[in-house]
């Protein structure tokens, strides 16, 4: 049996949790809020000021074995959206995200000894939250199950320091380099410590090579597809009208965002950019001036997303560094191809030119040459949106949450 750790959750640990939990896997499951349909919770999650509430929605039958402690995150919610931004700041704010991830990995470590006493035989806890329970796991003979979400940091820093030297003034928005010693040692540690490393994509688990030392074996286990919309238009791309691609993510170009700017630059009036995002920096002049020529929107409920994707022709994510990338599976549920790179889930998910189009990564004109084919050859788009949607339907959430199981049981049955 397994206790279950994830502080903040999101559409990954709900599959992952209610998987374990069919399987007969799952203990406990520990985070900082949880809703429930029909509680009082859920129903705050329908006032505007407590939306965030609805991004915290779990299945009823997770229910009798959550465990919540909602106090830290609550507060950091609150801090956030007040601007209380030194209560946040990253790693040394009193209610930082850090300090959200810090605080329940202690706890759990502080709860192991009860679970090994009701049978506990293993952790699952994900990356900044399980050092200080897989040093008391280890202590106890108790496994520990790590899932990294985004690639290794020593890759992520080769990779994203070419950027700052090619596009300089884009730098500024390349915020993944604030991490102290004391936490990027804490990273390296809960690798070391892990029985088991389960990851999204196989790029995530490329970037593992660049580790300097024996890690536990490895397993790719890609995320699950919402579910495929009925409401897609479904119309062809006629040749001669605007191409109309949409961005969805962060504005950071660690997504990629100055090539993509670049790209179409050269490309108007043939194709109409919207921009779905927030700024990860207010000091970034080009940024300020690319989104000055597009349809930017900064923030939208994630159903007005979905709905927003059905209306666009094709996503467009040029990411440099992803573990994953969930828009890249939320587009193709509802029937909007994508164009991504290798950088991220793309090739675990996608066949060039069948069910999307894979470019290089950090390569503008290989982007710029894919948006260009597509102005030449316009109908293959609802062709390639159609097989997008078959892709999104034969892998649900429920797949992930049974192959996670499986993995985990078949790891189970080894160690003994």
């Amino acid at each position: 049996m397994i206790i279950f750790s994830h502080p903040t959750g999101n559409a990954n640990v709900r599959a992952a949790a209610y998987g374990l939990l069919k399987n007969n896997l799952l203990q406990e499951f520990h985070t900082s809020i949880a809703s429930f349909p029909g509680s009082l919770l859920d129903r705050f999650g329908n006032i505007e000021a407590f939306s965030e509430i609805r991004r915290r929605g779990f299945d009823i039958a997770i229910k009798p074995v959550a465990n919540t402690w909602p106090w830290l995150e609550i507060s950091r919610l609150l801090a956030s959206r007040l601007g209380l931004n030194n209560l946040i700041q990253h790693e040394i704010g009193l209610f930082s995200i850090d300090a959200v991830f810090n605080s329940q990995d202690k706890r759990i470590a502080a709860h192991l000894q009860h679970v090994a006493k009701k049978g506990g035989r293993a952790v699952y806890a994900y990356e900044d939250g399980a050092a200080f329970s897989f040093r008391e796991a280890k202590r106890l003979g108790i496994q520990c199950l790590y899932d990294l979400p985004i690639g290794y940091w020593r890759t992520a820093r080769q990779l994203l320091q070419k950027e700052q030297e090619k596009w300089p003034q884009w730098a500024t928005t390349l915020t993944g380099f604030k991490d102290s010693e004391k936490k990027l040692a804490r990273k390296d540690e809960e690798l070391r410590l892990a029985d088991r490393i389960f990851v999204a994509s196989s790029f995530t688990a490329n970037t593992l090579k660049d580790y300097p030392g024996t890690l536990a074996p490895v397993e790719v286990i890609p995320y699950g597809f919402p579910p495929v919309t009925l409401n897609h238009k479904n119309t062809p791309v006629m040749r001669g009208k605007p191409l109309k691609l949409l961005f969805v993510g962060g504005l950071s170009q660690r997504k990629g965002i100055a090539n993509l700017f670049t790209a179409v630059e050269g490309l108007a009036p043939h194709v109409s950019l919207t921009v779905v995002g927030h700024k990860v920096s207010h000091d970034c002049p080009p940024l300020d001036a690319a989104l000055a020529k597009h349809n930017w929107i900064p923030s939208l409920p994630h159903h007005e997303v979905l709905k927003l994707m059905r209306e666009q022709d094709v996503l467009v994510f040029p990411s440099l560094f992803e573990g994953f990338g969930l828009v890249i599976t939320e587009a193709m549920s509802q029937g909007t191809p994508v164009i991504t790179t290798e950088r991220t889930a793309g090739p675990d998910l996608i066949t060039h030119e069948e069910n999307g189009w894979l470019v290089e990564a950090g390569s503008t004109h290989s982007l710029q040459q894919c948006i260009e084919d597509l102005l030449q050859k316009p109908v293959q788009i609802a062709k390639v949106g159609r097989a997008a949607m078959e892709t999104a339907r034969r892998r649900p959430w429920e797949v992930y949450g049974r192959e996670l199981a499986d993995a985990v049981r078949q790891h189970q049955v080894v160690s003994l």
